[in-house]
């Protein structure tokens, strides 16, 4: 992707830090991190807020050093974390190996994907940051440290939001290749697929279901990801969804030529889980997103809230999304300790109207323990972090050990989890 060198990806953010560094040894980053009064680790420019932007040196993982190294012995693979999701999986798909779960897009970093615990879909899929089983990463004194599953910190050094350091290198859990069929099925009603939300996503292995909620009505589309190893044959219809006559977008009207291989025909892991092609330019480009994640037990009710406010949240949505993910114990990822239900909105490029609209859905979404996703837009604040991650107060303590004088902090943690 070309990227405005002070831009995020979609274009919504300008980064504000003082230079961007781009080391290409240990030696190197050791020199940026221990000169830097402030400094932020950044991967593939994919996070819609503020959460990588420092008023220091921004400090780009791309180009640490690291081969990508296969463990077949342990089933995992040893990478650098500035590694690209893309870029990995066909280097495992090459040596017969897949990842367990993918995101919608694979251009996103390792490194940074972990650190927002980012997700696929899934009923049995865990987040991406569910995979790692350890991982490097280089403190503000220069000092690399490494933790492995199991350790003491390692549950809460995850997910941290780059809050600990800059991670260089990181250890995923692997399983065989296998392969996947995609299939979209288009129109089912709302109340339908509320009362059968459960049946519709256990229907493959990763179910997203997409609506522009300009018709309350109606979910346009839902997207079946099969592993024929392990899934039922593809249905016919899904709860009146019927199958589509050609490729689509997840965004009605859309070409599709960007989007991954769909009409049931099999292909490699790696080429159907996630929605969009590598080489091509994810998503819709210029937009906003957030998203919030739901326990499954409130799962239906948080869709009827936002249904309620389809009115409002129309007009300035491209396309929602929403898909399910399995628990995990890491301390800051929204599926921490329960099954969720995460709940995606691209939105256009209208920030003002978006923002102002925000603390409107948020609040309908509160009695339902909605945890925003790290990397996107939310209006969510401090006090309400605390009350949706029971480990907060362990994860700041961890914080304090590892970056003491707060090299790693920035606005944007002090806005939500460093008060």
């Amino acid at each position: 992707m070309t990227i405005d060198a002070g831009l995020n990806w979609a274009g919504n953010h300008r980064y504000t830090a003082g230079r961007l560094a781009a080391p290409t040894t240990i030696g190197e980053l050791r020199a940026e991190v221990t000169a830097a009064d402030h400094a932020r680790a950044i991967g593939s420019r994919h996070s819609f807020n503020a959460l990588c932007d420092t008023e220091g040196t921004l400090i780009s993982t791309a180009s640490l050093p690291g081969d990508i190294l296969i463990d077949e012995a342990t089933m995992r693979v040893h990478v650098p974390a500035g590694v690209r999701y893309g870029e990995l999986s066909r280097r495992l798909e090459a040596e017969g190996f897949a990842l367990p779960a993918m995101a919608s897009l694979p251009h996103i970093s390792v490194g940074g994907a972990i650190a927002t615990g980012t997700h696929g879909s899934g009923d049995a899929a865990q987040s991406l940051a569910a995979t790692v089983s350890g991982l490097e990463l280089m403190t503000a004194d220069g000092d690399l440290r490494r933790l492995v599953r199991g350790d003491d910190d390692f549950a809460g050094a995850v997910v941290s939001l780059g809050a600990l350091g800059i991670v260089t290198r990181v250890t995923l859990d692997l399983e065989p290749t296998y392969q996947v069929e995609q299939r979209v099925y288009e129109g089912v009603p709302v109340d339908v697929a509320l009362e059968n939300l459960d049946a519709i996503t256990s229907g493959a292995t990763s179910v997203s279901l997409f609506t522009t909620w300009k018709n309350p009505d109606v979910i346009d589309q839902v997207w079946h990801k099969r592993r024929p190893d392990r899934d039922a044959d593809a249905p016919a219809t899904v709860f009146g969804a019927v199958p589509a006559s050609g490729p689509r977008h997840p965004v009605p009207g859309n070409p599709a030529f960007a989007c991954t291989t769909q009409l049931g025909e099999p292909g490699a892991w790696l080429d159907r889980l996630p929605h969009f092609r590598l080489d091509h330019t994810p998503s819709s480009g210029t937009e906003i997103q957030s998203e919030y994640l739901v326990p499954r037990r409130h799962a239906v009710d948080a869709l009827r809230a936002i249904r309620s406010l389809a009115g409002r949240i129309a007009p300035l949505l491209q396309v929602a999304e929403v898909r399910t993910v399995a628990a995990d114990d890491l301390w800051l990822s929204p599926a921490s300790g329960e099954d969720v239900v995460a709940l995606h909105f691209t939105w256009h490029p209208r920030t003002t109207e978006v923002l102002a609209l925000l603390p409107t859905l948020e609040a309908a979404l509160e009695p339902f323990e909605a945890r925003p996703h790290w990397g996107k837009v939310s209006t969510i604040g401090a006090d309400r972090y605390a009350e949706l991650y029971p480990r907060l107060p362990d994860f700041r303590d961890l914080v304090d050990r590892f970056d003491p004088h707060g090299v790693f902090h920035n606005a944007q943690l002090r806005a939500t989890v460093l008060p």
